[in-house]
C-alpha cells in the first residue's frame, strides 16, 4: 500500500541522516536544548568526584536530575567547551578550572559546583527546584 510506505518513511530517519542533523546543531544550541528537556539537568564526567557529589546532593533531596556524562558522549569535548563559555571560564585550557559539574534548573543555568552549593547553603536552591517542578515539598 502506497500510504503505508510513505508513512513509514516519514518517521524513519537513517542513522547517517540523523548524525548530519546532530552535527549541524551547534554545541551551545545542543547544551541549551538538553538543558531545557528536564527540570534539573547536570552535565558531568563519570569519574569526577565533584560531579558525584552534586548528583548525590540532588538525589538526597529527592530530586532525580537528568545527567549527561560528557566522557561518554562522542561530542563531549565540544559540549564541555560550550559549557565553559556559558559558565564564563575563559583563557587557556591548562589554566582553566574544571568545567563540570554544570547544573541547569528549569532550563536556566545555575552554574558549577560552587554556585549550586552556595544556593543550597543560603536556602535558595529549594525554591528554584520547586519553581522548576523538580521538588514538591
Amino acid at each position: 500500500m502506497q500510504y503505508g510506505a510513505a508513512a513509514e518513511q516519514a518517521w524513519y530517519m537513517p542513522a547517517a541522516a540523523a548524525s548530519m542533523v546532530a552535527a549541524a546543531e551547534s554545541a551551545v544550541a545542543r547544551v541549551e536544548r538538553l538543558a531545557s528537556e528536564s527540570a534539573v539537568v547536570v552535565f558531568s564526567v563519570s569519574s569526577c568526584c565533584m560531579c558525584h557529589a552534586v548528583k548525590r546532593l540532588f538525589c538526597g533531596m529527592g530530586v532525580h536530575p537528568t545527567v549527561h556524562e560528557l566522557d561518554l558522549d562522542p561530542r563531549g569535548r565540544e559540549l564541555e567547551r560550550a559549557l565553559a563559555r556559558l559558565v564564563g571560564y575563559g583563557g587557556p585550557a591548562a589554566a582553566a578550572p574544571p568545567v563540570v559539574p554544570v547544573v541547569f534548573i528549569g532550563g536556566k543555568l545555575v552554574g558549577a559546583m560552587d554556585r549550586v552549593m552556595a544556593a543550597h547553603i543560603n536556602g535558595s536552591l529549594v525554591p528554584l527546584l520547586k519553581e522548576a517542578g523538580a521538588l514538591w515539598l
